[in-house]
């Protein structure tokens, strides 16, 4: 058993392996590399090298995607690259035992999480009616929600005074009334400038909603409800078939995001799963290092390269 010195080194070996000993195709291996990049990435994290990785590491990195959003289905072929990297790494002698031994793939069951392609928002975008008088608005809507990972309580719940445009960041409130800071990108921030100049200054605005971003026709606040049938309809219009609530939006922005290779804890800060208070924001996060995960990775940023 020995160290592994560079990481890369490695990695460029184990394609070749893939590819000239399992005649795996160029495109499989690269993904089976990025599935390895991903444990890398996570194990580094944690202070710990991916050679030393236990069977309860690699199921803890197991159940952060199933945390995530994750389906079950991603999550098998993660787990199908992991396997294949540290038998790789056994052949070469960096491993006694194989610790992916007992790791189980996620069962696979009809109810699975739904997840749209980056086609199927598209289509759901342009099948929004521009010339409506609400249609600015959920163009808006559904930047938001998919450019952030927003629950939907979150994005109703959503302030004009926490949106920082020219920091390109906004305050989420979410669970139990913690906040947590947001990237947000170009297009959603260009969206929300046009409902706020177009739709939102025209209408007159009930008491105590002055600060709420979205807002319904009568000028109150939205229900969680009326943002589900907005995707409902969204959905039936591009004849997407598949199961679709606002929290498939958040599921699919954590999917595409881990697939474009961004960072799993800065995924988590993203999405709210570690809780940090408006004190303590500052001073944990590094927040350029999270806006460059989140534009580098989300597909929505890589369309405009």
């Amino acid at each position: 058993m020995r160290a592994i010195d560079d990481i890369e080194q490695v990695r460029g070996r184990y394609s070749v392996y893939l590819q000239v000993e399992k005649g795996l195709s160029s495109n499989t291996a690269a993904s089976y590399g990025d599935d390895v990049d991903k444990l890398v990435n996570y194990m580094a994290d944690a202070g710990k090298p991916v050679e030393r990785a236990s069977i309860d590491d690699l199921e803890t990195f197991i159940a952060t995607l199933h945390d995530l959003g994750i389906s079950p289905r991603s999550t098998a072929r993660i787990i199908s690259g992991i396997k294949s990297f540290y038998k790789f790494l056994r052949i070469e002698g960096y491993i006694d035992q194989d610790p992916t031994q007992l790791l189980a793939s996620p069962k696979m069951g009809r109810h699975l999480p739904e997840v749209l392609t980056v086609d199927e928002i598209d289509r759901m975008i342009a099948c929004i009616d521009m010339s409506a008088p609400q249609g600015q608005r959920n163009r808006a809507i559904i930047e938001t929600m998919y450019g952030c990972g927003l629950r939907v309580s979150e994005l109703v719940g959503l302030k004009i005074s926490n949106i920082y445009a020219h920091e390109g960041y906004i305050i989420v409130e979410g669970k139990g009334s913690k906040q947590r800071i947001v990237p947000i990108d170009d297009i959603a921030l260009k969206q929300i400038d046009l409902y706020m100049k177009n739709t939102r200054s025209n209408q007159v605005v009930k008491r105590g909603d002055d600060d709420i971003l979205f807002l319904n026709r009568r000028g109150g606040h939205m229900s969680r409800v009326m943002v589900f049938y907005i995707i409902k309809e969204l959905c039936e219009l591009a004849g997407i078939r598949k199961k679709v609530s606002p929290h498939t939006l958040r599921h699919s922005f954590a999917t595409h995001l881990l697939e474009g290779g961004a960072n799993l804890r800065a995924i988590q800060q993203m999405l709210g799963h570690e809780s940090i208070t408006t004190t303590e924001i500052y001073v944990h996060i590094d927040r350029s290092h999270l806006r460059q995960e989140i534009m580098q990775h989300h597909p929505r940023n890589r369309q405009q390269r």
